[in-house]
C-alpha cells in the first residue's frame, strides 16, 4: 500500500519530536542508559534527588501534593542551573508511627516507613548515582518533617566521599523559601497568618494549584476551614488562588537554583 507523501513526512516529523523530546528532557526516567551515559560523558555531573511524601491533605487536596510538586519544582530547578538531570521522586516518607497511628497516618491513605528506611533509600540512591559518574548529588526535600534526616544522609555521605572528587548537597533553601520568602509575599498581598497557616491552608494549596490545579477540589475549601486539624488542615484554604502559588514558585525555583549553583561551584 502506498502512503501520501504528507502523511509519511507527518508520522516522521512526529517520531523526532519524540526522540528529541526524551533526549533534552531533565528527567533521569524520561531518558535511556545510553543518553544518559552520554550526557555525564559531556558534563551533565549534578542530579537531584527530589523527596515528597503520600499523606493526607485535608478533604481538599490529593496525596500527592508533595511528590506533584517536588518533581515539577526540581524540573524547573535543574532547567535553570543547567546540566543537571532529576531522578524520579521518593515518595515514600516517615509520616509517624503505623500502629498505633499518629501524625498523618491517622488520616487514610497515608503512607509511612521508618526513618532509618527513609535514610538508607536516599543514601543508595546517592551511592547509586555516584558508582554512573555523577560528581553531585543534590538532595531537595518538600515537607519540613525529614529536613534534618536529609542533612544527615548527606552528612555521612560526603564524610565517606572524601577525597573522591564526587560530594552530596543539602538544599534546605528549597524548603525555607517556602516558610520565608513566599509567606512574606502572601503577607503583602494581605492574606493573613491564620489564612497562611501551617498545613493544607492557602500556602500550601495556592503552591500546589499553581503546579497541578486538577489536584485540588475548591468546593472543599470550606469544609476544610470548617473542621481544621480534625479534618487534617492547619489553618484556612478559602484564599487559595493559582496567582499566589506562582509566587511560591518563583521563589523556591530562583533560591534553590542560586543555592545548587553555589555549592557545586565551590569546590574544595
Amino acid at each position: 500500500m502506498k502512503y501520501p507523501a504528507l502523511l509519511v513526512f507527518s508520522v516522521l516529523l512526529l517520531c523526532g519530536k519524540t526522540g528529541m523530546a526524551g533526549a533534552s528532557s531533565v528527567y533521569l526516567e524520561d531518558l535511556t542508559s545510553a543518553e544518559v551515559a552520554a550526557a555525564i560523558r559531556s558534563g551533565t555531573t549534578t542530579i537531584i534527588i527530589p523527596v515528597g511524601g503520600t499523606e493526607q491533605n485535608g478533604p481538599h487536596m490529593a496525596l500527592g501534593k508533595h511528590n506533584l510538586r517536588a518533581r515539577v519544582l526540581s524540573g524547573r530547578i535543574a532547567q535553570a542551573v543547567g546540566k543537571t538531570l532529576v531522578t524520579p521522586v521518593v515518595a515514600y516518607v516517615p509520616e509517624g508511627s503505623i500502629t498505633p497511628p499518629t501524625e498523618h497516618m491517622r488520616f487514610a491513605a497515608t503512607i509511612s516507613i521508618p526513618e532509618a528506611a527513609f535514610k538508607a533509600v536516599l543514601d543508595a540512591t546517592a551511592r547509586s548515582l555516584r558508582q554512573h559518574g555523577f560528581r553531585d548529588v543534590v538532595l531537595l526535600g518538600d515537607s519540613g518533617n525529614y529536613q534534618l534526616a536529609l542533612r544527615t544522609v548527606v552528612d555521612r555521605l560526603n564524610k565517606d566521599w572524601a577525597g573522591s572528587g564526587a560530594r552530596a548537597h543539602f538544599i534546605a533553601e528549597y524548603y525555607q523559601a517556602t516558610q520565608t520568602t513566599y509567606v512574606a509575599a502572601l503577607r503583602a498581598n494581605g492574606i493573613t497568618a491564620a489564612q497562611i497557616g501551617t498545613h493544607a491552608a492557602t500556602a500550601d494549596t495556592s503552591l500546589l494549584m499553581a503546579l497541578d490545579p486538577t489536584m485540588v477540589r475548591p468546593d472543599l475549601f470550606s469544609e476544610a476551614a470548617r473542621e481544621g486539624k480534625q479534618g487534617g488542615t492547619g489553618g484556612d484554604p478559602r484564599a487559595a488562588t493559582a496567582q499566589l502559588g506562582q509566587l511560591g514558585v518563583d521563589a523556591v525555583v530562583q533560591q534553590a537554583s542560586a543555592a545548587i549553583r553555589a555549592a557545586v561551584s565551590a569546590r574544595p
